[in-house]
């Protein structure tokens, strides 16, 4: 089963999507209140519209409810990962590793198994993927020993988060690929998700920090607007796509965004773009070319 090209451009589409969301919370002046006001803001514009679909079938209920619990510790592991590495370094590891795992465990759980000429555009979007992770101030990870003690310190600390997100993505992902192919309804699927994550991810993550998530949401509305807007989007259009193509694809090309992450970390965050960076977007494009052979 190939990926359809009308998917294959919705799914890029929703990776730039993905990519400015991450962007947004990385320039946030504060990761925690950033993060929390996306979540307010997602749930508002999901509780809006979610009322006036039809719901999601009975059995994926169980599937939201899982996603929701896992997302509890994506979120606090990206918060983590932002707050001691680069947008450049960290979003990079986090999305690379996920869709290699996808693909072992979606041989099992969904019995797809990918054609050489998917898993050979799987392996060159991976791999660019993680060629993208580079040091704070561009430079590259086999370099890092050579920065301050300082700086390995936060490296070490921005890797593990990273690491451990990555896992969790690949979990989530396919808790949903499970869930959204049994809801008969993939946008009010992904809604209603946003509903009880926001619900529990603010509940869980106001604690002594309550009284300073008003005043941060006056004062940044419209990134948490746009942010959280930006999130629905992306997210809801990968859910959909994994209904119409293998769940291993689609993972691997959402996590294109790293592409548009290492763009904005240019244009907007002062990282670099560097020689290493254009190689692996090289190694990104062939898979995308591979997928369509």
């Amino acid at each position: 089963m190939e990926i359809p090209l009308t998917v294959m451009i919705a799914v890029l589409v929703a990776a730039v999507l993905h990519a400015a969301w991450n962007a947004m919370l990385k320039a946030s002046p504060d990761k925690v209140l950033g993060n929390l006001g996306q979540a307010i803001a997602r749930g508002v514009i999901a509780l809006a519209v979610a009322p006036f679909l039809p719901a999601p079938a009975p059995a994926s209920w169980p599937w939201i409810a899982a996603s929701v619990v896992v997302h509890i510790a994506y979120f606090w592991l990206l918060a983590g990962a932002y707050r001691w590495g680069d947008l450049s370094f960290t979003y990079p590891v986090m999305r690379g590793g996920a869709p290699a795992i996808v693909a072992v465990v979606g041989v099992f759980a969904f019995a797809e198994v990918l054609p050489w000429a998917e898993t050979l555009a799987l392996v060159l979007i991976c791999g660019g993927i993680l060629g993208f992770a580079s040091g704070r101030h561009g430079t590259d990870v086999a370099h890092v020993a050579h920065v301050t003690h300082l700086a390995h310190a936060a490296q070490r600390r921005a890797l593990a988060f990273a690491l451990g997100n990555a896992a969790v993505i690949a979990c989530y992902t396919l808790i949903d690929a499970r869930g959204v192919r049994l809801s008969g309804a993939p946008i009010s699927y992904a809604l209603w998700f946003f509903v009880g994550n926001s619900v529990v991810q603010v509940s869980l993550g106001l604690g002594e920090r309550r009284r300073e998530v008003l005043p941060y949401l006056a004062r940044h509305w419209w990134q948490a607007t746009t942010g959280g807007a930006f999130m629905i989007g992306a997210y809801g259009t990968a859910l959909w796509a994994m209904t119409q193509a293998p769940v291993a694809l689609v993972a691997a090309l959402r996590e294109t965004s790293v592409i548009f992450a290492a763009l904005l970390g240019a244009l907007f965050l002062g990282e670099k773009m560097t020689q290493r960076r254009l190689l692996a977007t090289a190694f990104v494009v062939a898979g995308l070319i591979a997928l369509r052979m």
